[in-house]
């Protein structure tokens, strides 16, 4: 993890496209401003965890009906 101290109005840029400033700090709070592109998206940390649980989730349950529909199509070609 790269590191880096910043003080309130102080910005980083990642690439050319993304800009993360410290707009302030009170108490255990950072408040952040980030100018990201429309087409990047942007979670919070526990909602990332989340989608990515979920979209885990959807690739059990699309193998899982792939599984039963080709048991039941070896059945019926069986029949």
């Amino acid at each position: 993890m790269l590191i880096l101290t910043r003080r309130p109005g102080e910005s980083i840029h990642l690439g050319d496209r993304i800009k993360i400033t410290v707009l302030g700090v009170q108490g255990k709070q950072i408040k952040i401003g980030l100018e990201v592109p429309q087409d990047v998206p942007v979670y919070r940390e526990e909602v990332y965890l989340r989608v990515l649980e979920q979209n885990r989730l959807a690739m059990e349950a699309d193998q899982q009906d792939v599984f039963a529909a080709a048991a039941l199509w070896q059945k019926n070609k069986t029949e």
